[in-house]
């Protein structure tokens, strides 16, 4: 009898661990999908490349490649210049956009989502437009030089572009948006109890700012500092359009690589020697801040303990510089004195640095003269006429809706059962498979595309629209999990168990209750990788192939020829997409609030 029981007892545990075992498993099935393609798709891609800068011009596996970037200076100085103007683009977004993450960190919650469209608009609105729009303002006969001959600033003027200058103003411009959204989460998080206390206990405002939130900020510092050099590094766009031979960055060397000198072999070393230096930046990182901090975690490490008595004096100095601008949250729900105050002044004035630029296009597109000239002649829609009848361009931009909704789609599917798989993870599970989803947001997009110029090309897809929706979702991913973990984080998991005890199936389940309360998050996150891939070049530079090419792919080719009032009505176009993208992404995020 005993042993029987015994036997029972075992086979009930047996059971129990099977059907544990089940559950899990269930659990990481719909990720499964998401991994293989990012497999296929981004890590071999990125790995042949490391495999195609071993291979010499004979075939012979070896270093020839990378001997050849050490024996040539003006290698070692293209690469020295591209990590000097990213570690300037990174510090300058910081320094200038932690006042306006602060600012809007402090802001009551409606009044900061109507402040964040502006900061959003800038932040999706085409590289090449923003560019584009540079060019008008800084070039010899553009507006800023017309306007300061004609109020006698100058005398004469050559303009500030091409120049390092330019290069800089268009970096920061680009960048300085996902520097404040890098840093405004970690802010938010901050409990104004924290500063109140130091306060009680005779801390002045600004000593509380320096000593309290100051510190615990700093992951959302280190983290938009490493993703603003990181994107910084595969820039192109900009030195290529606004700066000089002086100015040349190594992904323009890799375009020229592959476009121009056919070269392969060469443009992979040259991606190689991008993506090590990336990876040891992640490790110099690591050992000094501690990749946690992109989570928004603060260790030891990063609080650090050395030097507390110089450190203590220089935040009481920086204290009493900055004491005008330190503001309670209570002082800035008034809206009187938040505009007035000097942060208030100056996040008015940076916000608008960041859109101006980017209307300043739209009266170029009415002007009825067949040159770029300030001011415009006013008013015609010709150019718009001239746009959507030319068969170039209406190719270029069905082109780019096909492949937009196409890697929405695909996207969207993926990143929705990664996102679903990660939410009954483990913590220690889902940290890692969180760091490879967004790798591709972390990695110089020029490598990826590199990478996938050699994959698409044996599998024949060069040229495709399944080849660019592919690579196009390769880059969107990010995007999509990190909008629907938020969605998640928010949603109750009781209600699913309800259905699951009345016998609802897991397809039922996401089908009638997930889906519909997460319906904002899913809209939100099929318009930005919508955008994502409407407003990519470099893959489609690699990718596209052929005469009809996406109309970024257009644009660039354009610009480069002349500087048309045709491109500012596609420009203008492009602007007022963005806008109603951010609008209903915004108006989405409310009603789901």
């Amino acid at each position: 009898m005993t042993i029987a029981l015994h036997a029972l007892r075992e086979n009930e545990a047996s059971r129990r661990g099977r059907s544990v075992m089940l559950a899990r498993c269930m659990c990481f099935l719909p990720i499964v999908p998401t991994l293989l393609f990012l497999l296929v798709f981004f890590v071999v891609p990125v790995g042949e490349i490391l495999q195609g800068g071993l291979v010499s011009a004979d075939g012979q596996i070896g270093f020839a490649q990378f001997e050849r970037i050490a024996r040539t200076p003006v290698y070692a100085k293209v690469l020295w210049i591209t990590f000097a103007i990213s570690f300037l683009t990174a510090a300058l977004s910081i320094l200038l956009g932690y006042p306006v993450a602060y600012m809007l960190s402090r802001l009551p919650e409606r009044v900061r989502e109507r402040r964040l469209l502006w900061i959003m608009l800038p932040f999706w609105t085409s590289y090449l437009v923003k560019t584009y729009a540079w060019m008008l303002l800084l070039s010899k006969t553009g507006v800023l030089s017309t306007i300061a001959l004609s109020l006698g600033f100058v005398h004469e003027t050559s303009g500030t572009i091409p120049s390092l200058t330019g290069v800089l103003v268009g970096m920061v411009h680009s960048m300085l948006p996902l520097a404040v959204m890098t840093m405004l989460p970690v802010m938010r998080g901050i409990d104004d109890q924290l500063a109140q206390a130091a306060e009680t206990l005779g801390a002045q405002r600004s000593m509380s700012f320096f000593t309290v939130f100051l510190p615990l900020s700093s992951p959302g510092v280190a983290a938009a500092g490493l993703l603003v050099f990181i994107s910084s590094l595969g820039f192109f766009i900009v030195p290529a359009l606004l700066g000089s031979p002086k100015e040349t960055m190594i992904a323009q060397l890799v375009i020229s690589s592959v476009l121009e000198l056919f070269d392969m072999r060469f443009a992979g070393a040259l991606s190689t020697v991008l993506l090590v230096c990336s990876i040891v930046i992640f490790f110099v990182y690591d050992r000094m801040v501690g990749l946690t901090s992109l989570t928004g975690e603060v260790t030891e490490r990063s609080r650090g303990s050395r030097s507390q008595g110089f450190r203590l004096a220089l935040l009481m100095m920086a204290g009493r510089v900055f004491a005008p601008f330190m503001m309670r949250r209570n002082a800035l729900a008034d809206t009187a004195a938040r505009a007035a105050s000097p942060l208030g002044l100056y996040t008015c004035v940076i916000m608008a640095l960041l859109v101006v630029p980017v209307l300043s296009v739209i009266p170029y597109a009415f002007t009825s003269s067949d040159y770029i000239a300030f001011p415009p002649k006013f008013i015609s829609t010709r150019w718009f006429g001239t746009f959507m009848d030319s068969p170039v361009w209406r190719s270029a931009i069905i082109r780019s809706f096909e492949v937009g909704l196409g890697t929405a789609l695909l996207s969207l599917l993926l990143g929705f059962g990664a996102t679903l798989a990660m939410t009954r993870m483990p913590r220690r599970t889902s940290k890692p498979v969180f760091a490879l989803l967004v790798a591709p947001l972390i990695v110089p997009r020029i490598v990826v595309a590199v990478g996938l110029l050699y994959l698409l090309g044996r599998l024949g897809l060069t040229g495709t629209n399944l080849g660019l929706i592919f690579g196009h979702t390769v880059l969107a991913i990010p995007y999509v999990v990190v909008t629907l973990a938020a969605g998640f984080q928010r949603f109750d998991w009781r209600l699913d168990d309800a259905a699951r005890v009345m016998g609802a199936s897991a397809l039922r389940r996401i089908t009638s209750v997930v889906l519909p309360l997460l319906m904002p998050s899913v809209t939100a996150a099929f318009l930005f990788a919508f955008l994502v891939s409407f407003d990519d070049l470099t893959i489609a530079i690699f990718v596209s192939g052929g005469i009809n090419s996406t109309l970024p792919k257009q644009m660039w080719d354009d610009i480069q020829l002349a500087i048309t009032p045709t491109l500012a009505a596609v420009s203008t176009t492009l602007v007022i997409l963005i806008a109603l993208v951010v609008a209903v992404s915004s108006w989405l995020k409310r009603r789901a609030r």
